[in-house]
């Protein structure tokens, strides 16, 4: 694949949610990634690379699950289709009840949202996920957030290669 920077972030640059500047870091050698795999080590690699306040944001940038952006309709395409892979729009009320306070205490205890690559989960799985991973440290929890948004970049790629 031979795209110009800008042809490359702009398809590329969405992998990472809100996080273009992981395909901008990786283009000169991404582009000529010929697989989606290739391209995905790429990738992780330049995040796995960055310091850690930018691994932060990332991790941030992403939403809750079922959270009130997926009520307001204003996930990115992407996140939409995995919430709802994982069946996340068919939350009963107690369901949804549940998933707000293991957000929320999560959130408290991490400063940062609980990531999972949701794809083939369902909403059973994830919740019983995130009150396992609650008990973890916050070292551990940071790089199991990065372990999962790596899964969902190789995800999205495949999708788009």
């Amino acid at each position: 694949m031979t795209l110009e920077l800008e042809a490359f972030v702009q398809r590329f640059g969405g992998v990472y949610e809100h996080s273009p500047w992981v395909a901008e870091a990786c283009w000169e050698q991404g582009r000529l990634a010929e697989t989606a795999a290739a391209l995905a080590d790429i990738m992780a690699g330049v995040v796995d690379r960055a310091e850690a306040d930018k691994r932060l944001t990332l991790i941030r940038a992403h939403p809750d699950l079922a959270g009130r952006l997926a009520v307001a309709g204003e996930l990115t395409a992407a996140s939409t289709d995995e919430q709802a892979s994982a069946g996340l729009d068919q939350c009963s009320p107690e369901e949804f009840a549940t998933l707000q306070r293991l957000n929320q205490a999560y959130k408290d205890k991490f400063s940062f949202p609980f990531v999972m690559a949701v794809k083939n989960s369902n909403r059973h799985e994830i919740m019983a996920a995130c009150e396992k991973r609650l008990g973890n440290d916050y070292d551990t929890e940071f790089n199991q957030a990065i372990f999962e948004i790596h899964k969902i970049a190789r995800l999205r790629l495949e999708q788009l290669f």
